[in-house]
Order: structure tokens, then C-alpha cells, then sequence
């Protein structure tokens, strides 16, 4: 498992001459098959400028696609050619001919929820790029023997690449230099062991360091490379389920096939009953056929959405796919790991314990030499740098890089008085046998919240298997880590909202339930020791369920406890920066990294937190409930629409009547019980907490509101017709009807405004005010063909209002007793 600490290199490629592999110098190109240059050698000092140039100009560059958002051309297409933007367009273009231009404003309409919703994603689009590029992994690459920092959009084939603990292997490539170099690879190949790397291996693009460093040579880049392939066809949008999203298709797909059949009879029996006016009948039809298509729900969704990348954008946290926004909102567990999302990264040596009477400067010398032997020193060690440098001319013979499954690093000295000694540093619960003496001392210092380290000296050799057996304690290392100030009012935060907060470190157990508790998590007091947690899934779930502080926690075990309480049904996020997470945060429902974590981390999570603040989590919480709240409110007057709209077709048609309404009285309806107030709701703060089957939860309001409104409507509308006669009389019924319609929606979307705060009773107020005005303003009335005659009828239209609105209330309050989602 070790790797002599020296450098290598590969030789040249087999077979590979300047031609390439098996094929005659001396031959002419076939330019069917276009011979490709032969693979890479490995130089140690990297490509020079004229050979990056070269390749820049042969077009081998990683121009693999960005991952954060879709192009401009994308969101304009995606918004603008839609099944129903492509309805209401034909619809449209046929009302301009046959109908007066009131009767065409629901086309103008569409243009401007087409035009914000374009905009709103582009605003969007240039927040997520702007933060993509501060989040954006930067390898080190090697070019003209000097080693500088490079966007992955410019590394060319051939180029050098080094390594180190965390980092990702952005392209694929093969092993030039290898220092106890173990690359984790189980994201593309499932195989849940490190592979040790050694010169002339291939290395895939998508795997991970965990421990050791190295160098490899890219070999393929941009769309050719491995993890780039499979990740060709996935999307942003796609990655993570969206509930909301799918619930609306599913939906939509259903409405379309009420439409169809729906609008075919209405245009039949409207041609059939207006036999003497082709127009009037062809924009009553089009007046029937338009409020049936709930087209302002996927626009506001995309903006909600949109907003809220722009809002947590503003906060420094970037969304790398925009339903984890909604899915933070229905997360119940939160697993978080403590070392950089409860605690800073950094931390500070406190104190340094000799044990057996070892001789202080000694210890400090060889701690000095442990730090100078890994070039890629983790926080722990790095705190022993600072506070021990080297002062030894020691050689390091060989070195064991640190390891999470591990749980600690070693080095072999030659130390200059011909002695040469195994030194190993780690936790000393794994390295020492229990009932250990130095075991009491470390129990006491991890139960004040102390990081405990311990130095040992090993009779093996450090690539024995058995290193760890018979070690001599020599030290102990204290090391005091920052808890985060923001820290304990998040995890309040949680447990306010009842989402229950666990926390799964690597750590000692006792250390990490004292962490815990000083920041007043439930259940501190209680921690496991994850290596006594059973192996089978049912069993750990049960012990996950009965605890909330584990300690000793390997990166596998992670991965596995992230399963057991998936399946116990809760919806898991898990939070980490470090290498030890990556595999909990990419099976997690909703991976969070810290921006100061490792590439793999960033790499795998749908959200990165590039402030470092743990604090923003609430913000995302809080958007994501706002987004699921609201459009589940709204989503309930576009269907209630929907429905309403159907059934009133249904009654023309099978009563053979003149449909009651032009596309104008339904346009000023929508607009005001639906297409404005619907746009302050969605925007609007929402803490309800997230909860699941979206499509069960609209539709059982949208279904009786629509059917007790259209029964309503078109009782107004037949009573309206006994009651005028004459030539003129569909003037009068048209406006009774649509008062009765427009009293009964308003009173849906008070429902909906509930709870009252003064600016949703304004707002309600204000369309009513709106509505008011339209019958009041004499050119406003003859602009939408609204006047109502006569005392009898228009108070008739009232009371059938005001007792649709009542079974409207009972039965809603009903439903919530009956089928309660």
C-alpha cells in the first residue's frame, strides 16, 4: 500500500513510433481514417508554449460543456417553443383575423410571460456562471518546467498534471509520477477500494485522490474522455428529481388530452349554433379553448426557480442544479461531518504530551520530519508544521501518505546517526490495543472537544501489512479545533424546522459528541462508535434512527449510513469538504460542499457554499420552501382555470348553446384572479415546510373549485338567458355570467392568500378594485363588452356567487379533513 518516495518515470510507449501504433511510416494517409498523433510520453517539466499552441490549433483542448447552466440560445428556445406557446400562437393568428384586437390580447399577453421568463433565466444563467468560475476546479499543470494553476477549459493533450490528496482527475490520462498515489475510483467503476497508482497506470477522468501525490499525462481530453461521456447527455435540469417539475408534466400531459377532445366538440357546436356568423362562432370557440391551457404555470415555475439562483447567488452559494433548491426544502436528515462544516478548517497544536519518557526536542524533531515528508499535508498536520518545522537533516526513506480508511499517515527516517526508525501518527484508538494507558488519557482530552493525534514508533517495515501491531506510544499530539460562531444557531435552525441533524465524522467518537455538544445538538451526549454499528442496512438504519453523533466513521460507512436512512424514506442531505465525503455527497438525495473543500467535493455536489458559511444553509432551506410553498399555491388557481374551463365546454357543447364568453372576458379574468396576483404569491416568503405529492395536493382543491365555479357560471348564464330576449340580449348574459365567474375565482384566490398579511389582502383587494373599475368606466365597458342591465339579474349573478363561494369554503375544508396530503 505504500509507495517509495521517489520519482518515476514512464518510458516510451510500446510500438508507438512517430506514425503510430502498427501503421507503415512509409504508407499514405487514408483520409477516411485519419491516423491520430500516438499517446503522450510523460515529461517531467510538461509541454512547452509552441507545443500547447500546436495543440490548441489542432483542436485538442478539454472543451468539455460547462456544468452550470444551459446556453443563452437553450433557455430562449426552451421558453419561446413550448406545445402551448405553439396552441395560443395558431389561436392567436386567427383571432387577429376574425375578431376585434381586445380579442387577441391573451396573445400579447403570452409575449410577455415569454419575454420574463427568458429574461429572468438569463439573469440567472450569468449569477451561476459568474459563481461557476470562483467554484471552478483548478488543476496544477506543468508547461515550460514551471507548475501554475489553469482553468480545466484550457489543459491540451499531452499536458502534465500533478495530484494530491482531494484533488479531481479532471481528464483521462496515464501515471507518470506516483507517491503512494491511492486514487478512489468507485464513482465510475463501483469498486469501493482505493487503487494504489503506479508509474504507467491509467488514470480515469471522474476518480479522486485520496491519499499520496503524483503527476500523470493527459492522454484524452474534452468530449473523448471518460467521465465526459457519461455525462455527455446529462443535463443541469436532469440530474436531480424535481417532484415539482415531473408533477407539472404529468398534469400538462393530462390537460392536453382533455383539450383535444374538448375543443373539437366546442368549434363543432359553436359553428353549428352561430350558422349565420362564421367570426362570432370561431371566437367563442377560441374564447372556450385558450383559459383551458394553464400557460402562466410552467413560466412561473421557471421563475421562481430563477429567482431563487439569483437570491442564493447573492448569498456566495452557487446551485449547480437548480432543483436542489427544492430538494434542500424537503430534506428531514442532515448529515453533517464536522471537521469544516462544524469547525474551520484550520486548527492549532495545544499541547504535546511525551509518553514513557520520551525526551521533548526528540518528538518535536521527528514531527518536524513527519511534516516535511508529505508534500500535500492535511489541517491536522499542517498545525503540526507550523507548530514544529523541520530542523532535522533526516532522509525520508519511505512515506505512507494519510488515509481516511486509514485513519493516519507514517514515514520512514534514515536519521543521520545511522538509525533508521518507522515512525506512524493517527488516532490512537486505531493504532493501540484497547486498555492501553495513553487510551485513558486521550478518553479525557477528547471529552473536552479536543483533536488527539498520537505519535508512534512501529518495529516493521511501513509497507508491512502489519504495521500498526506491537507500535511503541511515544506522544501525543492535542490539537484544538475553531468551531464555526455560526454553527449552533444553524443547527437550531434545524431543529426548529424538524429536520433531524446528525453528525458523522472520521473523529474520535467522544471528541465529536463533545464538539457537538457545545453546540447544543440533541442527543450529543449519546455518541456511537461507528465501528460497532452493524453491517446489514435494516439494523443501521435502526441504530442511525436511535443516535445523532458518530464518530470513527470510515468513507464507505458514510456511503452506507446515507443509504440506510434513505431507506427508511427520509430525504438526506449531506454536508462535507473534505476527500472522506465524496461518496456520502454523491449518493445523499442533495449533496452541500464548503467552498474551501477539495475538487472532488465541489465536483459532486449540486450546491457549493463558496463563503465558507455554514449560516447560508437556512437561506437555501428557506428558498426552496418558498419555491415548493408557492407554486403549489398557484399551480392551484392555474388548474382550478383549467378545470372550470372544461366543464363550461362540456355544458355548451352538450346544451347546444352560444359559448357565454369571448377570449376578452376570459383574458381580463385570468389577469386578475390568476396571471398577477399568482406572480406576487410565487415570489413571495413561504416557511410552510416541503411536503410530497405535489400532484395529489393541487388537484384535490383544483377539481371541486373548478367544477362548483363552471356549475355556477353556467347557471348564472341559463338564467340569464330566460331573463333577457331580443337580438342583444348575449351582451347581458355574457356580462352576468362573467361576473358570477369572476366573484367565485376571487373568492378561490382569497382561499389560496391565506394566511392574510396586509399585502395579500391589498392584493386581493386590488384586483377586486380592478374588476370594479372595468364596470364602472363606460369605455372600459364597451373595450370588453361588459355592461350589466337591469337590477334582478346582476344581483341574481351575486347570490349565485356568494353560494358557490360557500360550498367552495366548506368543501375545501372538507377535502383537508378527508384527503390530508
Amino acid at each position: 500500500m505504500t509507495q517509495r518516495a521517489k520519482t518515476e518515470s514512464e518510458g516510451p510507449e510500446p510500438g508507438g513510433g512517430a506514425a503510430g501504433p502498427g501503421v507503415d511510416a512509409g504508407s499514405e494517409p487514408d483520409p477516411a481514417h485519419p491516423v491520430r498523433p500516438p499517446a503522450p510520453r510523460f515529461e517531467p517539466g510538461g509541454l512547452s508554449t509552441a507545443e500547447v499552441a500546436e495543440r490548441v490549433a489542432r483542436g485538442d483542448v478539454n472543451d468539455v460543456p460547462a456544468r452550470s447552466s444551459r446556453s443563452a440560445t437553450d433557455i430562449v428556445r426552451g421558453n419561446v417553443f413550448t406545445r402551448f406557446n405553439a396552441i395560443i400562437g395558431v389561436l392567436w393568428v386567427v383571432m387577429i383575423f376574425v375578431a376585434p384586437i381586445q380579442d387577441s390580447l391573451f396573445g400579447f399577453v403570452i409575449i410577455a410571460n415569454t419575454g420574463i421568463g427568458i429574461v429572468q433565466e438569463l439573469r440567472a444563467k450569468k449569477t451561476l456562471d459568474g459563481l461557476a468560475v470562483i467554484g471552478e476546479a483548478r488543476p496544477s499543470v506543468r508547461r515550460d518546467g514551471r507548475t501554475a494553476e489553469i482553468s480545466t477549459s484550457e489543459i491540451v493533450l499531452g499536458d502534465v498534471i500533478e495530484l494530491g490528496p482531494g484533488d479531481k482527475v479532471v481528464v483521462d490520462g496515464t501515471a507518470g509520477e506516483a507517491d503512494g498515489l491511492e486514487i478512489d475510483e468507485s464513482l465510475l467503476t463501483g469498486e469501493a477500494d482505493p487503487v494504489l497508482k503506479k508509474p504507467g497506470d491509467p488514470v480515469m477522468s471522474g476518480s479522486f485522490v485520496v491519499a499520496g501525490g503524483g503527476a500523470f499525462t493527459a492522454t484524452k481530453v474534452g468530449r473523448e474522455a471518460y467521465a465526459a461521456q457519461l455525462a455527455e447527455e446529462a443535463s443541469r435540469f436532469t440530474l436531480v428529481h424535481s417532484e415539482l417539475r415531473s408533477g407539472i408534466s404529468t398534469v400538462l400531459k393530462y390537460v392536453t388530452w382533455m383539450m383535444i377532445p374538448t375543443s373539437i366538440g366546442l368549434v363543432i357546436s359553436q359553428l353549428v349554433v352561430k350558422d349565420d356568423d362564421l367570426k362570432d362562432a370561431i371566437a367563442r370557440a377560441v374564447g372556450g379553448i385558450v383559459p383551458m391551457i394553464p400557460e402562466g404555470l410552467v413560466l412561473l415555475t421557471s421563475v421562481a426557480f430563477a429567482i431563487g439562483v439569483i437570491r442564493l447567488g447573492r448569498k456566495q452559494c452557487l446551485v449547480q442544479e437548480l432543483p436542489a433548491i427544492e430538494g434542500l426544502a424537503r430534506v428531514d436528515v442532515v448529515c453533517l461531518d464536522k471537521t469544516g462544516t462544524l469547525t474551520e478548517g484550520g486548527m492549532d497544536v495545544t499541547e504535546l504530551r511525551p509518553l514513557a519518557g520520551a525526551e521533548p526536542g526528540y518528538v518535536k524533531k521527528v514531527l518536524g520530519a513527519l511534516g516535511e515528508s508529505d508534500p500535500r499535508p492535511n489541517a491536522s498536520l499542517q498545525a503540526i508544521i507550523d507548530a514544529y518545522p523541520d530542523s532535522a537533516e533526516w532522509r525520508c526513506t519511505e512515506s505512507l501518505p494519510f488515509s481516511s480508511a486509514r485513519k493516519y499517515s507514517g514515514a520512514s527516517f534514515s536519521e543521520g546517526d545511522g538509525e533508521n526508525n518507522t515512525w506512524l501518527l493517527g488516532a490512537p484508538d486505531v493504532l493501540l490495543p484497547a486498555g492501553d494507558p495513553a487510551l485513558d488519557e486521550t478518553d479525557a482530552l477528547n471529552a473536552r472537544g479536543l483533536r488527539v493525534l498520537l505519535l508512534a514508533r512501529s518495529a516493521r517495515e511501513l509497507d508491512d501489512p502489519a504495521v500498526t501491531r506491537g507500535v511503541r506510544p511515544t506522544a501525543l499530539v492535542v490539537l484544538e479545533q475553531r468551531l464555526r460562531p455560526d454553527a449552533a444557531d444553524t443547527l437550531r435552525y434545524f431543529e426548529d424546522q424538524d429536520v433531524t441533524a446528525k453528525v458523522i465524522s472520521g473523529d474520535n467518537a467522544v471528541s465529536v459528541g463533545a464538539v457537538a455538544g457545545k453546540l447544543g445538538l440533541p442527543g450529543a451526549e449519546h455518541t456511537v462508535d461507528a465501528r460497532e454499528l452493524p453491517a446489514e442496512r435494516a439494523e443501521m438504519a435502526a441504530a442511525l434512527d436511535g443516535s445523532a453523533v458518530f464518530g470513527r466513521v470510515t468513507p464507505q460507512q458514510k456511503r452506507d449510513m446515507v443509504a440506510a436512512l434513505q431507506s427508511r424514506g427520509h430525504t438526506v442531505a449531506m454536508t462535507g469538504d473534505g476527500v472522506n465525503d465524496v461518496l456520502a455527497l454523491k449518493d445523499a438525495d442533495i449533496g452541500v460542499s464548503m467552498g474551501s473543500g477539495s475538487e472532488a467535493t465541489r465536483a459532486v455536489a449540486q450546491i457549493v457554499l463558496l463563503n465558507n458559511s455554514f449560516s447560508t444553509l437556512p437561506a437555501v432551506v428557506a428558498e426552496g420552501r418558498r419555491v415548493i410553498g408557492n407554486i403549489t399555491r398557484v399551480a392551484t388557481l392555474f388548474l382550478t382555470k383549467t378545470v372550470y374551463s372544461v366543464l363550461l365546454a362540456v355544458l355548451v357543447v352538450c346544451s347546444q348553446v352560444e359559448y357565454p364568453f369571448l377570449p376578452r372576458h376570459l383574458t381580463l379574468l385570468s389577469t386578475l384572479t390568476i396571471g398577477i396576483p399568482a406572480f406576487f404569491l410565487a415570489l413571495a416568503p413561504n416557511k410552510e415546510r416541503a411536503r410530497p405529492h405535489f400532484v395529489k395536493r393541487v388537484m384535490r382543491y383544483a377539481i371541486p373549485g373548478g367544477v362548483i365555479a363552471a356549475t355556477a357560471t353556467f347557471v348564472t348564464y341559463l338564467a340569464a338567458r330566460h331573463h333577457y330576449g331580443g337580438p342583444d340580449a348575449l351582451k347581458p348574459e355574457t356580462s352576468a355570467a362573467t361576473l358570477t365567474l369572476f366573484l367565485t375565482s376571487m373568492w378561490v384566490l382569497a382561499i389560496i392568500a391565506r394566511p392574510y398579511t396586509w399585502w395579500r389582502v391589498g392584493l386581493v383587494g386590488a384586483m377586486a378594485g380592478a374588476f370594479l373599475i372595468v364596470l364602472a368606466v363606460p369605455w372600459l365597458q364597451t373595450f370588453f363588452q361588459l355592461k350589466l342591465e337591469g337590477v334582478t339579474m346582476p344581483w341574481v349573478a351575486v347570490a349565485v356567487a356568494a353560494a358557490a363561494a360557500t360550498l367552495i369554503e366548506f368543501t375545501f375544508r372538507w377535502v383537508d379533513r378527508r384527503f390530508p396530503a
